[in-house]
């Protein structure tokens, strides 16, 4: 019997940059919780984009944000693992060497921006309803970070990967599709948030379903025995997967919950 159901939002529930969500899948999510089963939303956004987006449904579920640094529900953090200062500040100043990377720089409260790029401003605070703030010098900030975000337009792998050689000792570095390359403390992934959740409720992972399509989401696959790619997903992601839905584009997610009612 499913107890519990996790999804990843951008890739999986909906297309990269969407950031509107299919209002037949908050309908979906209340008939699953009249039935007893526990959801999570699972995703690298904070967990402010995060209640925004799911609005219909914000205080019936769990919100794993910021790919696992920040684990809650409406209106209350329950675990917030944030970043050795020391450790933040050599990232900043690495990426800072790169006139095409941007940094996004996650507390558990805000997010915040040194640059002066006012498209990705707009883009962050407008579509996905970040709780953004500008400022002349992140190294400033005294509010804990539980996340690094680098940001490209496209190709971010490949514009990152001396970044990620130099840190993938120090924290846990994953690709969130192809504009970001997210950083959090060496051992907090999605997969670990998910554990914690299960443990809390008494869940185990053969009464788990999950979902996803990226790097950052495999290891929370791996806390779920109904494990889904969806189609579009990374070849990476498929293999971890023991089932596979249809693409985001075709609401393949939205496909097996309803076969689950």
């Amino acid at each position: 019997m499913i107890k519990l159901i996790v999804s990843d939002v951008d890739g999986t529930l909906v297309q990269d940059g969407s950031p509107s969500v299919n209002p037949q899948v908050f309908d979906t999510i209340l008939k699953l919780r009249e039935k007893g089963i526990q959801f999570v939303i699972a995703s690298g956004r904070p967990w402010a984009s995060v209640e925004h987006a799911f609005e219909p449904v914000k205080k019936k579920i769990f919100y794993v944000a910021n790919n696992g640094a920040y684990v809650g529900c409406c209106g209350r953090s329950l675990y917030v693992y944030s970043i050795e200062p020391e450790i933040v500040h050599r990232i900043i100043r690495k990426v800072r060497r790169y006139p095409d990377l941007e940094v996004v720089y996650a507390g558990a409260n805000g997010d915040y921006i040194e640059s002066p790029n006012e498209e990705l401003f707009r883009w962050l605070t407008e579509s996905y309803k970040f709780n953004l703030t500008r400022v002349d010098d992140l190294l400033e900030l005294d509010e804990p970070c539980v996340k690094v975000s680098i940001y490209k337009p496209e190709g971010i792998e490949a514009a990152t990967k001396d970044i990620y050689e130099e840190f993938k000792d120090e924290l846990k570095v994953a690709c969130a599709g192809d504009m970001w390359m997210d950083c959090m403390a060496k051992g907090v992934n999605k997969g670990k948030a998910i554990e914690t959740i299960q443990d809390s409720l008494g869940i185990k992972p053969e009464e788990t379903m999950a979902f996803g399509d990226q790097l950052n989401d495999i290891e929370m696959l791996g806390r779920a025995y109904y494990s889904f790619a969806v189609a579009n997903a990374r070849e990476e992601v498929r293999k971890a997967a023991r089932f596979q839905a249809d693409s985001n584009e075709n609401d393949g997610v939205l496909k097996i919950l309803r076969h689950l009612l």
